[in-house]
């Protein structure tokens, strides 16, 4: 079990963050822009990025007493193929490290993953930013193709 983060751990990790993220908005062209959740309580970022095959989306992060908490939206749950699509999916999974393809409200897919708060740097944070963004670019479209086919002439 993982240990739980003080309220002074916690919040030196937020300024860790925040301090990476300043870093982000301002070096990283991928980073469009980057938000903090409006309740002073809750330690939640979203971070917009722009993509070439998915042309906008955003990965959110959001730190825990115990583990930072990550995850994007990759796209809505299949309308048709869906054995195949989930297939696909699934056998992505076991090329990933750190995250995995998720069902999550409405049969969504999404990316997500979790790291413990003692790992966190301004490397691991690089790590799951660029594999996010890497993950979603590389495998939206080929699973779009296969869930959404009808809506793609051949």
């Amino acid at each position: 079990m993982q240990h739980a983060s003080s309220p002074a751990e916690l919040a030196a990790l937020a300024a860790a963050i925040e301090d990476w993220l300043e870093v982000q908005r301002e070096e990283n062209p991928i980073v469009a822009a980057v938000e903090h959740d409006e309740d002073p309580e809750v330690h939640r970022w979203f971070v917009r990025v722009t993509g070439e095959e998915k042309d906008v989306f955003s990965i959110w992060f959001e730190l825990g007493q115990r583990t930072l908490h990550y995850e994007t939206y990759v796209m809505p749950a299949p309308e048709e193929n869906h054995a195949r699509f989930y297939e696909h999916l699934l056998r992505r999974n076991n090329r990933l490290m750190g995250a995995a393809f998720s069902i999550g409200e409405e049969d969504a897919v999404f990316l997500a993953g979790a790291l413990p708060n003692h790992a966190i740097d301004h490397d691991e944070l690089d790590r799951i930013l660029g594999s996010l963004y890497v993950w979603t670019e590389q495998f939206f479209k080929p699973a779009l193709l296969i869930g959404f086919a009808s809506r793609f002439p051949s």
